[in-house]
């Protein structure tokens, strides 16, 4: 994987190059790009870590609006990032990071996409985001089953806001090796 592109390039880099670092950063969705692309043309970052708090600022605007073009936009750019343990995953990165939870019996694996179903039934228009980050299959369950026994859904999306600029965090720090 090629890394970022130096941060102090972000001002002069094309539309298509500002997309592309989203999505290393996170997960290709039109929507942080419509959202984010106009402040990364107007923002000059400092470091790469910088520019993902400013995506967090963005998206924590976005879930505590009660408008519902913002919950539709905030859950699109929250479902852009690939179900756990789902067999096909697009993004290199994420079937890097989720290599582990493919691993173990076929029972922990149905029990994984049944979590999910019952996550999505719960949290509509959510899909469960977590930072993996070398956890086994089973924590990760739990930690699933935990928040949709809270069954908070605004909680949830700040979790999976938080989850999501953790991710990018330790991948602009990989990418950036």
């Amino acid at each position: 994987m090629a890394p970022l592109p130096p941060i102090s390039n972000l001002p002069r880099a094309s539309d298509a190059e500002l997309t592309h670092v989203l999505d290393l950063l996170f997960e290709p969705a039109p929507p942080l790009h419509s959202l984010t692309l106009p402040v990364l043309r107007s923002t000059t970052f400092p470091s790469y870590s910088v520019l993902i708090t400013a995506v967090d600022t963005q998206l924590r605007a976005l879930a505590s609006s009660d408008a519902p073009e913002d919950v539709d936009r905030l859950s699109e750019i929250l479902c852009s990032h690939p179900r756990l343990g789902e067999k096909k995953v697009e993004s290199e990165q994420s079937r890097k990071e989720q290599a582990q939870l493919n691993q173990g019996g076929e029972e922990e694996t149905e029990k994984l996409a049944r979590l999910n179903r019952e996550y999505e039934d719960m949290f509509p228009g959510l899909r469960y985001v977590v930072f993996v980050n070398g956890r086994p299959r089973p924590a990760i369950m739990e930690n699933m089953r935990t928040r949709i026994d809270r069954g908070d859904i605004k909680a949830e999306r700040q979790e999976a806001i938080q989850a999501m600029c953790d991710i990018a965090l330790d991948r602009a720090t990989r990418l950036n090796g």
